[in-house]
């Protein structure tokens, strides 16, 4: 009766339009009291899900997207890529994905690298003749290679529920499946660009100075170096990592490009803690659900009455993804994974999965759900800064959709995709 309560309040207050932080914290309260759990559980589990020590990173890695946005990488990055791929149809949409992915490697947030991409893009790719809803699609879909490359928010947050997979194992593992996906991106985009004609008005404007376009970018370039090799080399941790993007972006900003303001600065804390506060918000409320679900077994014997129905391990794993894809719709990466984690990873457990492949497969699955309409919270972004309707973009962006659908099926059938360079770096 009590597991009934606790999903059914959950789903009764999400089906109402209530967040879904607070719909989560609710159903686990009552859970509480209906098991007479003590209340006091209730603000223990609520400070407990936040007082760790990875979730540092998150603010900063969100502020670092800011400061990288407003100093102008983005636009020098921009330049550079387009030096060095040229100009032809389909072209600068092929930038779009590429620049996303460099700052992948420097935000770990999608929307984040939506809104700096799409600023910094989508101009351009009007003028150049690229219809707006394709435009969105496009920085929406590339914009979610974000949280598989790292650093990623999404990662970090897996390693605080998932323990037995550390931040430095999961950014590894985050490279490779990364990269597949932006590659498997140019197909389509390269496709309908040549199909419908999209980007020949760029044919005729001059490309950019190679030697001069990388001597602007140098400092966009350096910053994932900085970031991922200092981790490897045992310089910091992730979370001092995220401090050290912060202060190499403020050196970039203030002195290199000189850049950025003081209001500047104001303005860019105050969005990373709107941002910050609400990604933490999430996660405490969460935790609440998490522990009286899983102090109250429902989530063990959910996951052997899934497990008994006989079906083999990629049956369950098909069906896992099914169910992932579906909720991916309506839901964001970082309550998917509060939401569903504490249900799938028994069940992972017990087929013997590794939890580092699990966390990029479920990662890379979200990265989908990031561009996959009705929620779309990269789409949402992108739409608003191209001024258009998401139902716009449905022409253009299951395309993109299936694309990356490759790259996750290539993952299941080939774990090493993941693992490999986790093993090799040694962690």
């Amino acid at each position: 009766m009590i597991a009934t309560a606790l999903f059914l309040t959950f789903a009764i207050l999400f089906v109402l339009g209530t967040p879904v932080a607070v719909a989560l914290g609710l159903a686990g309260t009552l859970a509480i009291y209906l098991a007479d759990l003590g209340l006091l559980a209730v603000p223990t589990s609520t400070y407990t899900g936040i007082a760790k020590y990875p979730l540092l990173a998150v603010p900063m890695f969100v502020l670092v997207g800011s400061l990288f946005d407003r100093s102008g990488v983005a636009l020098r990055l921009v330049r550079f890529t387009q030096a060095l791929i040229g100009r032809k149809a389909g072209s600068l949409a092929a930038v779009t994905v590429i620049v996303s992915m460099f700052l992948g490697g420097i935000s770990g947030s999608g929307p984040a690298n939506a809104a700096a991409v799409g600023g910094a893009m989508m101009g351009a790719l009007s003028r150049a003749g690229y219809p707006k809803a394709f435009s969105a699609s496009v920085i929406g879909a590339a914009a979610a290679t974000d949280i598989l490359i790292p650093p990623s928010i999404a990662l970090i947050i897996y390693s605080v529920l998932v323990p037995q997979a550390s931040v430095p194992a999961l950014f590894a593992a985050g490279m490779i499946p990364g990269i597949l996906a932006g590659i498997a991106l140019l197909v389509p985009i390269y496709w309908m660009s040549k199909k419908h004609g999209f980007g020949l008005a760029e044919k005729d404007l001059p490309r950019p100075p190679l030697w001069a376009s990388f001597k602007e970018a140098i400092w966009g370039l350096l910053a994932p170096v900085l970031i991922l090799g200092g981790m490897r080399a045992g310089w910091f941790t992730p979370t001092e990592a995220a401090v050290m993007a912060v202060v190499y972006g403020l050196f970039v900003g203030f002195v290199i490009y000189r850049s950025l303001t003081l209001r500047d600065l104001y303005e860019m804390f105050v969005e990373a803690a709107e941002i910050s506060g609400v990604i933490l918000i999430v996660v405490a409320l969460a935790s609440i659900f998490g522990w009286a679900g899983s102090t109250l077994g429902v989530f063990d014997r959910a996951a052997a009455a899934i497990v008994a129905t006989g079906g083999s391990e990629y049956v369950i794993l098909a069906l896992m993804i099914l169910m992932l894809i579906v909720i991916g719709m309506f839901l964001d990466g970082v309550s998917t994974f509060l939401i569903l984690l504490p249900l799938l990873m028994p069940i992972a457990n017990r087929f013997g999965w590794d939890p580092v492949w699990f966390g990029i497969l479920l990662t890379l699955k979200i990265a989908i759900g990031q561009f996959t309409p009705p929620m779309a919270v990269n789409l949402m972004v992108s739409c608003r800064i191209a001024g258009v309707p998401m139902e716009a973009t449905l022409r253009w962006v299951f395309p993109l959709i299936g694309a990356m659908f490759v790259v996750l099926i290539a993952v299941v059938v080939m774990p090493e995709l993941a693992l490999w360079l986790p093993r090799v770096l040694g962690y």
